[in-house]
């Protein structure tokens, strides 16, 4: 499982032109599945991202969590991260999980998340979306599990 944290000031993910997931101040949460994933890495990721302090306080410091922010996440899920280039032009994503196991599994992930208290928006599993944001810092955290 791979999952990549961006704090941001705010997201939002369209689908032909719709809004479908929309998020202030938070973190946008891009997230690869792969074969062999299942319910260990979703809950130590849900944890792991609950708990991380990575908004400032007023000193400056990274010492305040999402919840301490009262922050948002917004979940994308996005196979691609799961690209293997070791080879040629091509990327391959052999490595991935395919649906409809990844698809429950991005679910689960996010009632995981609900379940630490946290606001979650997503957007469409499968789905050619759009995402926008507005980067906070900018602070990319890349969690693989």
């Amino acid at each position: 499982m791979r999952v990549v944290i961006q704090r941001v000031n705010h997201a939002a993910v369209r689908i032909d032109g719709e809004t479908v997931g929309q998020i202030q101040k938070g973190l946008l949460l891009l997230v690869g599945l792969a074969e062999g994933d299942g319910e260990e890495q979703v809950v130590k990721a849900a944890d792991k991202i609950a708990k991380m302090r990575i908004f400032e306080d007023e000193a400056g410091k990274t010492n305040l969590g999402i919840k301490d922010v009262g922050g948002q996440i917004l979940s994308v899920s996005q196979f691609t991260l799961l690209a293997d280039t070791k080879k040629g032009n091509r990327p391959s994503f052999v490595h991935a999980m395919r649906p409809p196991k990844s698809s429950q599994l991005w679910e689960d992930f996010n009632q995981e998340l609900e379940k630490r208290g946290l606001t979650v928006e997503t957007g469409e599993f499968g789905a050619d979306m759009k995402v926008e944001l507005e980067n906070d810092g900018p602070f990319t955290i890349v969690l693989d599990l």
